[in-house]
């Protein structure tokens, strides 16, 4: 009996019986497309006991308790590469990549081949989006050409597979990209959410049972998510994800999901003449060239997994023409500026409804703890008061709804960071509770917004020239 075509959500995967403009699981719209009904899996055994369709093996359950051992890890060569990845690559793991086109996902790739084919690793990289040429083209521009590492333009997932098991199975092998793969097995077209599942399935198989690491790398939509079907994410073992910039040199790879590591942990890296470089020190990286007399600059102290990362944010509060006055931010959350403008407003006595507001965090790093939160306040409170802030200082703390600066976690860990790079004092939540007898920096607590308010304006220069000192 011929199978009915279904309509399938390219973004999130739900399937539909008709055409409909809006996907009710994701909420995208015009994303559903016309494709036939899945088939069946190749190999798949019927239903269990009783089901009519035949019957299931059985096998044995195990305790929580037990020997369990920790798994094996192939190191890349790149330090930073395998503290993202929790220590190196786990054999028989699938990890999918994702990032803007043109951020280096394929150099990076390229390089962790070179690095571990010189190690004696057998690795095979496939390229579904160009030539043999032109990868062998970029290898020798990072001077990675006399690294022993195999190479094909291939696209169809069988052939991928029989390659690959032919003879000793390699230690890594690299897919670029998800999105340009298909199975005969699978009627669609190339691209398509049916076959990219698909395709998928059968390399997350091929992994799990010849011990090879898998990487894929997947294409990223205008929001900056990895296009396709979400199930995808759940099928592999670890998600990251390469951002930046193209105006910066900075690149973060930052791992969202991984069964074998940390999640929220960032490998920094700088984008060269001759590839991608580690940045063993990145506090420093970001905080070079920063003005240490202008007003509306703050350094916060922040942790990104279980690495302390010092970063600027600064701040610009001017008064505004416009009836509705602007609100800009680069590298935090909107939502979260709004809040801490409105906290300063109500609980701090600012007047700010009629100043525009721009944030931004320098470096083109993008910051999401809530304990940013002080470190913006100071920022947006020296620029409108026109005191700049202690350039030995740095900032971190949570601010709450009703003004008060609440501790956060990892206190320890931030302040020997600022220690390390020559600054000689932290402002940070008065009730912070895991912070040290003796710290590393002087730590001035802080109980609510309003201290940090009545703190930097402390700091206003006297007005000169006849000009108002109210701002």
């Amino acid at each position: 009996m011929a199978r009915s075509p279904s309509f399938i959500c390219q973004s999130c995967g739900a399937i539909y019986s008709r055409w409909q403009g809006k996907c009710d699981a994701c909420g995208g719209w015009n994303t559903l497309a016309q494709e036939a009904a899945s088939a069946p899996v190749a190999g798949a055994r019927g239903g269990g006991r009783g089901s009519g369709t035949g019957k299931g093996r059985v096998f044995a359950l195990e305790g929580l308790k037990g020997a369990s051992e920790e798994a094996p890890r192939v190191a890349s060569g790149i330090a930073e590469l395998d503290r993202v990845t929790g220590g190196g690559f786990v054999p028989g793991s699938v990890i999918l990549i994702g990032g803007d086109p043109g951020i280096g996902k394929s150099t990076l790739l390229t390089q962790a081949c070179a690095a571990l084919a010189r190690r004696g690793a057998r690795v095979a990289y496939i390229s579904g989006e160009e030539a043999v040429a032109q990868v062998r083209l970029r290898a020798e521009r990072l001077g990675l050409a006399d690294a022993q590492v195999g190479l094909a333009a291939e696209t169809n997932v069988e052939d991928i597979v029989a390659t690959l098991t032919d003879g000793a199975p390699p230690h890594l092998a690299v897919i670029d990209s998800i999105q340009t793969m298909w199975s005969s097995a699978v009627e669609a077209a190339p691209g398509t959410v049916t076959q990219v599942r698909g395709s998928a399935q059968s390399l997350i198989r091929f992994a799990k049972t010849t011990g090879t690491t898998v990487i894929l790398v997947g294409h990223v939509t205008k929001d900056g998510q990895i296009a396709g079907p979400r199930v995808v994410e759940h099928m592999v073992d670890a998600v990251v994800s390469f951002e930046g910039d193209s105006g910066h040199h900075f690149r973060i790879l930052r791992a969202v999901k991984n069964r074998f590591g940390p999640t929220d942990e960032i490998g920094v890296f700088e984008m060269t003449g001759r590839g991608l470089s580690e940045v063993a020190n990145p506090s420093a990286l970001f905080l070079a060239g920063r003005d240490l007399s202008a007003p509306g600059t703050a350094v916060f102290a922040g942790m990104e997994g279980t690495r302390p990362l010092l970063v600027e944010i600064q701040a610009l509060v001017a008064p505004s023409s416009l009836g509705t006055p602007r609100r800009a931010v680069v590298g935090w959350d909107p939502a979260r500026l709004s809040m801490v403008l409105a906290v300063l407003e109500a609980r701090g006595g600012l007047k700010l409804g009629s100043h525009d507001v721009y944030l931004n965090v320098a470096g083109g790093l993008r910051i999401s703890e809530p304990a940013a939160d002080l470190a913006a306040a100071a920022a947006l409170v020296s620029s409108l008061a026109g005191a700049p802030l202690s350039p030995e200082t740095v900032y971190f703390g949570e601010v709450g709804l009703s003004g008060a600066i609440r501790p956060v976690a990892q206190a320890p860990a931030r302040l020997k960071e600022a220690g390390k790079l020559g600054f000689a004092r932290a402002v940070a939540p008065a009730s912070l509770k895991d912070a040290p007898d003796t710290p590393p920096v002087a730590l001035e607590g802080l109980g609510h917004i309003a201290d940090l308010v009545a703190t930097v304006a402390a700091r206003r220069p006297p007005a000169r020239d006849g000009a108002s000192a109210n701002r």
